[in-house]
């Protein structure tokens, strides 16, 4: 059995994510303040979404995951289930062109056989018109959970294991984060949640073990350029141990500028 290692491998530059994860929270209650329904504040968020991407393109950042719908998230009325399915439809159609012209791959995790078909063709041929894309690795999950997750590649284990094509004493920590949603990408350096809520709320329970989190009262309609230059600096001033201690982390650090 593979012994995983005591620390994952640190960004180049420690004081800058590679990976970003975001919880959007807030367009229902961004729009109950202004008297509008919450379809309203959907809308306003796909706005915010738009200057994050560009936020981190503008810094560098390697890969962005939004968690625009959850799996839980199909329990809600469902006239608004609706209106998110026409909207993400919309945006699809919208965005698609400028995202591959400003060289964002753009990708889709979850369990799509919830989608309708459409929304299932036109995701498949936004992946496959920006995959050679390097700028911004950008996946959106939707219809997504981190229990699926983790089930999902435990079932993909266990069926190799039925079939002869790996023992179960290899199945280790390893062999299932290479099952999981996102395994060619770094776990998410930091993960930023919207709206004032202090939870994860079922999003990439397994990538997050190591990642920094950093949460805001700011609604997610109201999220920019600022909001975010807030996040990294906070980040930047951290110090990312992984279990070890303060000394053990420095040390290295200093014989590296030596």
């Amino acid at each position: 059995m593979t012994v995983p290692s005591a620390a994952p491998a640190q960004p180049e530059d420690p004081r800058k994510p590679r990976h970003i994860a975001i919880v959007m929270d807030g367009n229902g209650r961004w729009a109950q303040r202004r008297g509008r329904p919450r379809t309203f504040g959907h809308r306003a968020g796909a706005k915010a979404v738009r200057l994050c991407v560009r936020g981190c393109l503008e810094h560098g950042i390697h890969a962005l995951t939004l968690f625009a719908f959850s799996s839980e998230n199909w329990k809600r009325p469902q006239e608004e289930v609706g209106t998110l399915m026409k909207l993400f439809l919309r945006s699809l159609d919208r965005e698609v062109d400028e995202l591959h012209e400003h060289g964002v791959r753009l990708r889709f995790i979850g369990e799509r056989g919830l989608l309708a078909a459409p929304i299932q063709q036109r995701m498949h041929a936004a992946e496959r018109r920006t995959a050679g894309n390097r700028a911004l690795n950008l996946t959106i999950a939707i219809s997504y959970g981190g229990r699926w997750d983790i089930a999902q590649a435990a079932r993909q284990l266990a069926l190799a294991a039925v079939e002869g094509r790996i023992q179960p004493a290899a199945i280790d920590e390893a062999a299932l984060a290479a099952h999981m949603q996102l395994a060619d990408l770094p776990a998410p350096d930091l993960f930023i949640r919207t709206g004032g809520d202090h939870r994860i709320s079922n999003f990439l329970l397994w990538q997050l073990a190591y990642t920094e989190l950093w949460f805001t009262d700011t609604l997610w309609p109201d999220f920019d350029a600022a909001e975010l230059a807030r996040a990294l600096a906070d980040y930047a001033a951290r110090e990312r141990r992984y279990g070890l201690t303060g000394e053990q982390v420095e040390r290295p650090r200093k014989g590296a500028s030596a």
